[in-house]
């Protein structure tokens, strides 16, 4: 393995393991995305200024608010990066208020306001919430049974673009029509937002994203298709040799095999597969000279994070019919 990426793969463990002891109620799934995502920062666990930023989420929200429940340690994570937490807390709120003139609140709502303090002045929230707005109502047109809260993420970051709402929503749905049939609907749905983030050739990118999950499949290592798939696709934008990249992702995966945490009642292995991508996506961005590695990663946690507040959202409704049918 590369020094650069064995060195973000003990940070990787070394950040995972001192989140899971300052808040070893949260859910796994969660905590490992927390880790990789202070990793891509260069960043380690600093359990005193979690712990203060785990203060100020509540000390600043309500016992209710969308900023707490599955969201409340990637709230806390993100904070724990910045320089000035109070200030990022108090603007995430604000915008969070103008996002719920459009978008029902949510937990991804939250969260992707959380986000947007660091790419929006407060006098231009509310034209970009009013985009955001249009472009989700676009693809709820598109595919209305699909389009679900946790779209507003991406509806949010696409509101950015330079594309028009009609060559985003073109975008996304020749994504789609690529992919319906090879992952499944859901899954589709999170990779057209990813892809249609960037320009280039759309079936030059898809092409891309089909090589690495063929590739990791052809080497035994099953790629999931469920909303961890975004998180390749965000990875596949970045300017790279794919064979490469499979090799990389492929010893990473390895590494991963033998830490503590990642056995048979722990991290499955498509999870598992993921976090390997993560990490080399990570290593490409600290080793690269462009501006679209960092972009690509930054997407890469963002899809990742959002496919572990799914799953873990998706295992907690599951339980809670399942204890409700039993009553």
């Amino acid at each position: 393995m590369k020094p650069s990426l064995n060195a973000i793969c003990e940070s990787f463990i070394a950040a995972r393991d001192t989140i899971k002891n300052d808040f070893m109620w949260d859910n796994h799934y969660i905590i490992h995305v927390c880790a990789a995502n202070l990793v891509s920062k260069n960043m380690a666990a600093d359990s005193e200024k979690m712990a203060e930023c785990k203060k100020l989420v509540n000390d600043k929200t309500g016992v209710f608010s969308n900023f707490r429940g599955n969201v409340k340690l990637p709230v806390i994570t993100y904070l724990a990066t910045s320089e000035n937490p109070v200030e990022k807390m108090e603007k995430a709120k604000q915008i969070y208020g103008v996002m719920k003139n459009y978008f029902f609140g949510s937990e991804y709502l939250a969260y992707v306001s959380l986000l947007l303090t660091d790419m929006i002045e407060l006098d231009r929230v509310d034209k970009i919430a009013e985009r955001s707005m249009r472009i989700y109502d676009l693809m709820r047109k598109e595919h209305p049974f699909l389009t679900g809260t946790e779209d507003s993420i991406f509806a949010a970051l696409l509101a950015f673009s330079e594309k028009s709402d009609e060559q985003l929503v073109e975008e996304m749905e020749r994504v789609y029509n690529y992919f319906k049939k090879k992952f499944g609907s859901n899954a589709v749905q999170s990779v057209s937002h990813v892809l249609a983030l960037t320009d280039g050739d759309s079936d030059a990118k898809c092409k891309r994203v089909e090589f690495l999950w063929d590739s990791l499949k052809n080497a035994g290592r099953k790629y999931s298709k469920y909303f961890e798939v975004a998180a390749l696709a965000a990875f596949a934008l970045n300017e790279f040799d794919l064979s490469e990249a499979v090799d990389d992702i492929l010893e990473v995966d390895k590494f991963l095999e033998t830490q503590k945490g990642y056995g048979a009642f722990s991290i499955d292995k498509t999870t598992r597969l993921m976090h390997a991508v993560m990490l080399v996506s990570a290593d490409y961005s600290e080793n690269s000279v462009t501006g679209t590695t960092a972009v690509a990663t930054t997407l890469a946690m963002v899809a990742a994070q959002q496919a572990a507040m799914c799953a873990v959202i998706a295992a907690s409704s599951a339980s809670t019919a399942a204890a409700s049918s039993s009553n």
